[in-house]
């Protein structure tokens, strides 16, 4: 079975909501999640990558992708219905990252920032990564 993570800004109140969001319509469990700022990210991402909270990455085994097509490819992997979102790849993702990354940038101001990671409840334990 593959790998397949999502990493997110765990104090970041927009990317916690969106986590919440892919672990409620991943009922097949597909997707594991893991804060930028925790443990699990330690020799799977680049430096670079760790210190640019603005950004969301999909790691599928050793694979990266961010942004606009992270979460393209999540919701590929998801299965499904929402399997069917995936057909947006083919805008460019300069047009698709447009948008994200005006969000991104204003992020904390739309939708707070947290002054600690989220914990995971008894039922995310296995899927909520350190």
């Amino acid at each position: 079975m593959s790998e397949k993570i999502i990493f997110f800004d765990g104090v970041c109140g927009l990317c916690n909501k969106t986590i919440n969001f892919l672990m409620r319509i991943d009922k097949r469990q597909n997707l594991k999640f893991a804060p930028l700022q925790g443990q699990t990210v330690q020799g799977r991402l680049p430096a670079e990558i760790i210190e640019d909270l603005n950004t969301l990455v999909f790691y599928e085994n050793g694979k990266l992708s961010n942004r606009t097509t992270a979460v393209l490819r999540a919701i590929k992997a998801i299965g499904g219905f929402w399997r069917l979102l995936y057909v947006f790849i083919i805008i460019p993702s300069p047009m698709r990252d447009w948008i994200y990354k005006a969000v991104a940038k204003n992020r904390y101001k739309w939708f707070g920032k947290h002054d600690t990671c989220r914990m995971p409840t008894p039922e995310e334990r296995g899927r909520l990564l350190p």
